[in-house]
């Protein structure tokens, strides 16, 4: 249930209502937004007499929420969240990319490649530090050697750092060394890691799952939030379908339903979306153009002796170009990048 307090309520009449609703054993979660309060409540609402609610004096009026996920829900939150990630705000008027290798290999490497992508316009670094994989002799990340390299790229370039974790147990390891979790799509669902990340009140990029329609996605954003942890990404990284030709296939429209039914900022992964590199730039555009918030872009060195998604990966070069045609896009969209 959303309550939707009349204009000039102050943080007295909030208590006061939120204080009357607690006898039903509901919690009360308050958004005070620019020009509109609404109280989120969340529970079991069935026993809230809606005419009581009017008698309070509060109420301007009120929005019964059927969609499980309540926090992530749009009605709920009327104004978009922006999520602050080591001083990048995504969410906002300016589009956003994250790029990088998908695995740490080496200090050069990693170094060398936060180099060119600052200089090319990135704000924020990328690497697998542990990587899950679907073929258990594929090479699975430096792990805690990778985070530290990652923090060796950040101080020489300044770049916050993304990084994928995918045991709950090592939420504790990588405080103070990345500025924001990545759950990937394997790991959407692993509840015991989502409830982990809502107590960290770290920013999380939250990565849709092959095979998952968006209101379970939403719901594995909904454990991060319950947890107290308001700084979630939504990231379309494509599905699965019967078409074999591409990697995945990229679900380019669940970037304007997910902006219409949630508050919380949507980028698009376009490089596992398609798993070839000529494909990257043209799914960037489109994803732009349907309005994501940000892009996270893979970029190698040397790709075709990458340890893994060398054949996603772009070049220098190619990423270079695909990010001048990418400010040209965010311009006549009025945003920035």
């Amino acid at each position: 249930m959303i309550i939707v307090l009349k204009n000039g309520a102050t943080h007295e009449d909030i208590n006061k209502i939120s204080g009357w609703l607690s006898r039903y054993n509901v919690e009360v979660c308050p958004i005070v937004g620019a020009e509109t309060t609404v109280l989120g409540v969340v529970g079991d609402t069935s026993s809230i007499d809606r005419n009581s609610v009017y008698l309070t004096e509060y109420a301007d009026r009120i929005i019964k929420v059927q969609e499980p996920y309540k926090r992530a829900n749009n009605k709920m939150h009327p104004e978009d969240t922006i999520v602050n990630v080591g001083g990048v705000k995504i969410g906002g008027k300016r589009i956003v990319v994250i790029a990088g290798p998908c695995s740490v290999e080496n200090e050069r490497q990693i170094v060398d490649i936060a180099h060119h992508i600052k200089k090319s316009g990135a704000t924020v670094i990328r690497g697998g530090a542990w990587k899950p994989r679907t073929s258990p002799y594929s090479f699975q990340g430096l792990k805690a050697e990778g985070l530290e390299l990652l923090n060796i790229a950040k101080a020489e370039t300044g770049l916050p750092i993304v990084t994928e974790i995918t045991n709950p147990m090592h939420v504790e390891k990588f405080i103070g060394k990345v500025e924001c979790f990545q759950v990937g799509a394997r790991n959407m669902q692993n509840y015991e890691l989502l409830i982990e990340l809502g107590k960290a009140r770290i920013p999380v990029l939250l990565k849709r799952g092959f095979s998952n329609t968006l209101e379970e996605f939403l719901m594995s954003a909904e454990y991060i939030l319950s947890g107290g942890n308001e700084n979630v990404i939504l990231c379309e990284r494509g599905i699965r379908t019967n078409e074999t030709f591409t990697r995945n296939t990229l679900d380019i429209s669940a970037v304007p339903a997910l902006k219409k039914l949630s508050h919380l900022p949507v980028i698009v992964d376009p490089s596992h979306a398609s798993g070839m590199s000529w494909m990257v730039e043209s799914l960037s555009m489109a994803s732009i153009a349907a309005g994501a918030d940000g892009l996270m872009i893979e970029v190698h060195n040397d790709p075709a002796n990458a340890l893994s998604d060398g054949a996603q990966s772009l070049t220098y070069d190619m990423f270079e170009n695909t990010m001048k045609k990418l400010k040209s896009i965010a311009a006549v969209l009025g945003r920035e990048l």
